[in-house]
């Protein structure tokens, strides 16, 4: 409705008549229309903050990635060398230990993947010529470990052990890759070359294996 000013005085247009109203009229109808717009941006204000505290309280789940199995698992190389006195002589007894891949892998219950090793010992005279050489892998122990190493052990580790009369021994291990289960194992060498491995009666506590003991004769030695 348009509105004209006379003489003190609003002219308001209604159907095409004007009306005069007095100046205390346009004063309550302006002071009306202001209340009205401080009431609807009160509303408007509290309806904004309403809806921005229920944004904010909102709980966004993170997204879990299932890590996948990465490439093959394989142990550092290993190698020791030491000198020994035994029937009487001096020798150097060497062993090594390599990651194969071309052996059997095996595989946790995550499908992780693991490479399996492979270990020599080697005996030499005080020349540096080789009186005894043997390679041992996993197969060399199936019938001293249970199945589930058979199916996804390694053969962790051999280290020389001790001089026992006319044998050397090592310590050997048949482990659960990245874990701290395992079947401990005595590899015995005597001065013909004959092995003779058994399972360590004195720290199994896995059970399964007879204890048995078993002649290696996939190797050629002589006599030392």
């Amino acid at each position: 409705m348009p509105a004209t000013k006379v003489s003190g005085h609003f002219l308001w247009l209604f159907d095409f008549y004007f009306v005069t109203l007095p100046p205390k009229t346009i004063e309550n109808i302006t002071g009306m229309n202001r209340k009205l717009t401080i009431v609807l941006l009160t509303a408007l204000t509290v309806a904004t903050g309403c809806k921005e505290k229920k944004q904010t309280q909102d709980i966004i789940a993170p997204r879990i990635e299932v890590a996948k199995p990465s490439g093959p698992v394989r142990m550092q190389p290993y190698s020791d060398q030491r000198s020994i006195a035994w029937l009487g002589k001096e020798y150097k007894v060497e062993v090594q230990r390599t990651a194969d891949d071309s052996l059997r892998k095996v595989k946790d219950e995550t499908g992780q993947t693991f490479v399996d090793n492979r270990v020599s010992i080697v005996i030499r005279r005080a020349d540096g010529s080789v009186a005894i050489s043997k390679t041992f892998t996993k197969n060399n122990f199936m019938a001293y470990i249970d199945a589930n190493y058979r199916e996804a052990g390694i053969l962790e580790g051999l280290v020389f052990d001790e001089v026992d009369d006319q044998k050397l021994k090592f310590a050997a291990s048949v482990s659960l890759p990245l874990t701290d289960e395992y079947i401990p194992l005595e590899v015995s060498i005597d001065n013909f070359g004959q092995v003779t491995i058994k399972r360590d009666s004195e720290m199994d506590t896995y059970g399964g294996g007879d204890g048995s003991t078993a002649n290696d004769d996939d190797d050629d030695d002589d006599d030392v």
